[in-house]
């Protein structure tokens, strides 16, 4: 399994060493809003850096995660229980909860 904390803890160590944002939370939002972007156009346009792209994604969300002092790893696992619990049903050819957790 992998360690998001290990993860964030070098990547935060990273963003220090280097300069880059470290106190702006919208900021963090936006680069990975663009990030997100990025990885859609080479998802698109079937560009080789996909996966590069979208661990550019999780990497500013775990950033934005230590900036806020939310355990990402802690939540992802709470929200996979949450969703496996809940029910669905296809209505009108749509997707639709019918049971929440």
């Amino acid at each position: 399994m992998i360690d998001l904390q290990k993860i964030q803890k070098e990547l935060w160590e990273n963003k220090v060493s280097k300069g880059f944002n470290t106190e702006d939370v919208t900021l963090e939002f936006c680069f990975t809003f663009g990030e997100l972007g990025e990885a859609f156009q080479a998802y698109r346009k079937k560009l080789p850096d996909l996966g590069e792209e979208l661990a550019d994604v999780m990497l500013y969300l775990l950033s934005i995660a230590k900036m806020v002092n939310v355990d990402l790893e802690k939540e992802t696992i709470n929200k996979l229980e949450k969703n496996k619990k809940r029910e669905y049903q296809k209505i009108n050819g749509v997707n639709m909860r019918t049971k929440d957790a």
